[in-house]
């Protein structure tokens, strides 16, 4: 049998803000509709899948880098120059000024992408795009 424990007359307890109680209840209601619809965890992605597209990501994430780094101006290829963006071999280029380019700017380059990025986006491009432009050649 339970004993039913009493709360002292001289405990006040609080309400809850009318936000808060209403961002709990809403969450409830969330849950327990999952849970009554049968939740369901989408299928893992295969590690071929995800492997080729990470690398794809990663390619993209290097230009990206070549670009907010304005890596162009001083590239030799004439198509990067002419559409003022990398048009080349980003990976070559991005090696060859990581060491030129400071830590704290690549570093707000980085956390600019990560603002920029979708929230639903997929796991291997969300990973490709947490890495610094240095993380690339280690």
């Amino acid at each position: 049998m339970m004993s039913s424990a009493k709360v002292p007359s001289s405990v006040k307890m609080k309400p809850l803000p009318k936000s808060l109680a209403k961002k709990l209840n809403d969450d409830l209601t969330v849950s327990l509709a999952m849970l009554k619809a049968g939740l369901k965890r989408k299928p893992k992605l295969p590690p071929v899948d995800y492997a080729r597209r990470f690398a794809n990501e990663k390619i993209l994430q290097q230009r990206r880098y070549c670009d907010a780094f304005a890596l162009w101006r001083a590239c030799a290829n004439k198509a990067c120059r002419r559409h003022r963006r990398c048009s080349g071999d980003q990976h070559a280029c991005l090696k060859r000024a990581i060491v030129t380019v400071p830590r704290t700017e690549q570093w707000r380059v980085r956390e600019t992408i990560l603002a920029a990025t979708p929230r639903n986006i997929g796991a291997p491009e969300r990973e490709a795009r947490k890495l610094m432009p240095v993380d690339f050649y280690v």
